[in-house]
């Protein structure tokens, strides 16, 4: 047994509460080792020295390198201590704190057992409700629709639907997307993620000089609360974007502190290096490299509280559902705690979502995000289907291990993107290759979490990086690939599957084939592609909810799917658990 592969932590994604009286629990052993079985021995942390409970922990997440074990654990007395007995050879060897041992002494287990000390409420890390149903549409919103057709349209310099460049207005707004909220509900979506919509000298608004309005290019805040008035009508979430870590230079503080320097009560609003900002030099801290967004001393209380009045104010007067916070991981733990404690008081199912690109699990222990936009998800697919890295077996450990960074409840709350504003659109990554975009829309409709499609995607619309890939929406329909637009509509009605939303996962592959299960009580669902160089037999039992390149011959019998699943297609089907044919 390979002893350096062995890792638990207790009060971390390896042991945490789902509710007041249940624990998940999770033990990494070497994929590698040959292991009988994995038992979680346990009892109330004052009982443990005289009784123990035992139950057999199940494998149920492999990636490259390790095998996960996995237990959900009731409990009446929630003072846990606990040990594990792993067993190989026909040999039961313990693993405590103090490592690998051959026997273990329960009498002297108060110096090195596991232990969760008491699971209290207040660090349970609660799903919000409506995320594990949520199905994203993200907007950026000066490329959608044009709905002020009487607004001032001077502004505009590009023709709708031409080439953008870093600084092309075309015209969208916010009276646009309430126009096609009718649009956007019939394709499967119930939630609205937004680029910022606040005044800012940009198209993407992400240099915001003023957080209290409305960008004049987008609307007023009048049309924005009718949004979202319209939108929960609806049955419609709406979330906004954050740029909370730097803001415009032409923010009022900001400018005080140009024209006074150390003089202006806001100086240390900012992170200056000397007596006054010096935007030639660069001797202040910004996003980036840009001197004209400057960043945010975060640390600093009135900072945090003029920041967390904004983020209220709009739950308050527009009751939005959710935050996406911009650039999260370059602001302190501090700030995030307060922002959490602060918003979730004025409205309890307000989403955070954090833009962290990488592993995230220091932001998500249920003091700070709820999720974060999933990017690793977005890179694993490109490696599948774009960059040809991967093979079904490489795609379904890099995903196991995606979900063995976080907790359960992060995972099932987690905004699943293929692509987004920051990102070449996945259309143009896979050559456009509208088969490969299908079954990966297939993956992340099935995967645990929120899809997230970017807008234009149900019409396969092209662009490469930053700015290319914010081109306007086509609303001519002649234009439009109708069979795409219905599969895509099938893939997220998927999403209403209860079994999909809460059930189960299990990742797998078999030869060339990848393989999704989700499975809730007696009832399975069961994804496979296929990104081979040729065509695969599959025999399953169950009824197809959606398929791409399935060729099927006559059913030997009721219920029984035979046939040959071509290269770039997938088939997603609905059974009896453990009766699929996986």
């Amino acid at each position: 047994m390979n002893e350096q592969g062995i890792m638990h932590v207790p009060d971390s994604k390896y042991c945490f509460p789902l509710e007041e009286h249940s624990l998940a629990i999770r033990l990494r052993l070497d994929r590698r080792d040959a292991i009988e079985k994995v038992e979680l021995v346990y009892e109330c942390k004052y009982e443990i020295h005289e009784k123990q409970k035992c139950v057999c922990m199940e494998r149920r997440y492999e990636d490259k390198l390790f095998a996960y074990y996995e237990t959900q654990l009731p409990l009446s007395d929630v003072r846990l201590a606990y040990v594990f007995r792993i067993w190989e050879d026909g040999k039961g060897y313990y693993f405590s704190e103090d490592g690998l041992s051959e026997n273990y002494d329960f009498t002297l287990g108060y110096f090195n057992f596991f232990q969760l000390p008491y699971i209290n409420k207040a660090d349970i890390h609660e799903e919000v409700d409506w995320l594990p149903e949520a199905v994203f549409y993200e907007i950026f919103v000066d490329r959608f629709c044009i709905g002020g057709h009487n607004k001032d349209k001077s502004y505009i310099n590009m023709e709708w639907g031409g080439r953008p460049t870093p600084k092309s207005f075309a015209g969208g707004d916010i009276p646009g997307i309430t126009m096609k909220l009718d649009y956007i509900r019939e394709l499967g979506v119930n939630a609205l993620y937004l680029t910022p919509i606040f005044r800012a000298v940009s198209n993407h608004k992400y240099d915001i000089s003023d957080y209290h309005t409305v960008d004049e290019h987008f609307g007023t805040n009048e049309d924005f609360g009718r949004m979202v008035q319209e939108a929960h009508r609806r049955g419609m979430k709406v979330v906004l974007d954050a740029v909370f870590n730097h803001c415009s230079e032409f923010l009022p503080q900001f400018q005080d502190v140009l024209r006074r320097g150390k003089e202006s009560p806001y100086f240390d609003w900012f992170i200056i290096d000397g007596d006054k900002p010096d935007q030639d030099h660069l001797n202040y801290e910004v996003f980036s490299f840009c001197a004209y967004m400057p960043k945010f001393n975060t640390s600093n209380p009135r900072v945090q509280e003029y920041l967390l009045d904004i983020a209220i104010s709009w739950i308050r007067k527009y009751d939005i559902d959710g935050w996406r916070l911009d650039v999260s991981d370059e602001i302190s733990h501090d700030f995030w705690r307060t922002f959490r404690k602060r918003v979730k008081e004025v409205k309890k199912d307000c989403v955070i979502i954090g833009e962290n690109w990488h592993d995230a699990n220091s932001f998500l222990r249920g003091d700070q995000y709820d999720s974060i936009m999933n990017y690793a998800f977005t890179k694993a697919c490109l490696d599948y289907y774009a960059f040809e890295d991967f093979g079904a077996q490489d795609f379904a450990w890099k995903l196991n291990e995606l979900l063995m960074r976080n907790t359960k409840q992060v995972n099932a709350m987690m905004m699943n993107l293929l692509d987004s504003h920051d990102t070449d659109r996945f259309y143009t990554s896979v050559h456009c290759n509208k088969d490969r975009v299908l079954s990966a829309m297939a993956v992340m409709c099935m995967f645990t979490g929120a899809p997230c499609i970017y807008y234009g995607t149900e019409i396969l619309l092209e662009g490469g990086y930053d700015p290319d890939n914010r081109r306007c929406f086509d609303w001519n329909t002649d234009n439009r690939d109708e069979g795409f637009l219905e599969m895509t509509k099938q893939l997220l009605a998927i999403r209403r599957q209860e079994t999909v939303q809460r059930g189960e996962i299990r990742i797998t592959s078999r030869g060339e084939l990848f393989c999704l299960s989700r499975w809730l009580g007696e009832e399975e669902l069961l994804l496979m592609t296929n990104e081979s160089d040729e065509a695969l037999q599959i025999d399953l039992t169950g009824e197809i909810l959606a398929a791409n390149l399935l060729q099927t011959g006559e059913q030997s019998e009721r219920g029984r799917i035979s046939g040959s699943l071509e290269k770039d297609g997938f088939v997603i089907i609905r059974g009896k658990k453990g009766g699929c044919g996986l």
